[in-house]
């Protein structure tokens, strides 16, 4: 007979973070996703992060990668409108909203998983 460990149950803490900070950063990702009330999207992560960014170096981690990220977006949206002018911006600003969503997405998910994922092309206004 052979001794072997046994798997972790799915949804255990084998990340060593608890499943509550997991959530939490997981939420700050996903209200990321709230742009159609203005400024939504900023303002959902800034103030789950404001609350809870004491609580656990994990979420002040993804709570600062979502408003980082949130503000990125933003910025290249307003050069998105601009560029509108040229016509090549509705296309820009399309595609941003796209990659938007699907990052945000990807970045609760990972959050959930207990990795501490970093957004690409983003612009770190909080450190």
């Amino acid at each position: 007979m052979s001794s072997t460990t046994p798997l972790p149950p799915p949804n255990s803490e084998s990340s060593g973070v608890a499943k509550k900070e997991r959530d939490i950063a997981m939420a700050c990702h996903f209200l990321g996703l709230c742009h159609f009330i203005p400024l939504g999207n900023i303002l959902g992560p800034l103030i789950l992060w404001l609350l809870k960014r004491e609580d656990s170096s994990y979420i002040n981690y993804h709570g600062k990668e979502a408003l980082n990220f949130q503000l990125s977006v933003t910025l290249y949206a307003l050069v998105c409108v601009i560029l509108t002018l040229v016509l090549i911006g509705v296309f820009l600003l399309i595609a941003l909203g796209i990659y938007a969503i699907v990052m945000s997405i990807l970045a609760g998910i990972k959050a959930q998983e207990g990795v501490q994922y970093r957004y690409p092309l983003t612009i770190r206004f909080i450190r």
